[in-house]
């Protein structure tokens, strides 16, 4: 997992060969008026979802996991808290791994909550167990998928 703020992406542009193609995307749009849905970044290897998603309470978000994508998850219009587990330690499972999904959810608590604010973001591994979506209302955020 990594944490880490728009300002400052040139340091993780190297990990994948998408990266600087996905954050040059993540700076320059603005998503607080872009419609909600899928963006084709470069097909199937590389796509941002923008969603308007209800946030819930630490006991009802149930940590996922990820095979085939990476994700890098951007909150827009206000603070997003995460759960976090390694993959590993996660034994509980809610049900087999869908495939055609690439996801998997599991009923395991996590113990390591950290927060993001707009501006910043978050990219999750598949060694990552991750809990979005943890806060009061609702948020606008946007998830981009990479292929590894």
């Amino acid at each position: 997992m990594i944490v880490g703020s728009l300002k400052d992406t040139e340091r993780y542009e190297d990990i994948h060969p998408l990266f600087k193609t996905v954050f040059d995307f993540l700076r320059n749009t603005d998503f607080l008026k872009s419609e909600v849905g899928t963006i084709e970044l470069q097909g199937k290897d590389a796509f941002a979802i923008i969603s308007d998603s209800d946030l819930r309470n630490k006991e009802l978000a149930k940590p996922e996991a990820h095979n085939r994508y990476l994700d890098i998850q951007l909150p827009i219009s206000k603070a997003e808290t995460f759960g976090w587990k390694y993959r590993l330690d996660l034994n509980e499972e809610c049900e087999p791994f869908n495939d055609e999904r690439d996801i998997q959810f599991f009923e395991d608590k996590v113990e390591t909550y950290f927060s993001v604010s707009p501006g910043d973001f978050v990219i999750f591994f598949p060694e990552d167990g991750h809990a979005p979506c943890i806060g009061e209302g609702k948020i606008r955020k946007v998830v981009v998928k990479i292929k590894i």
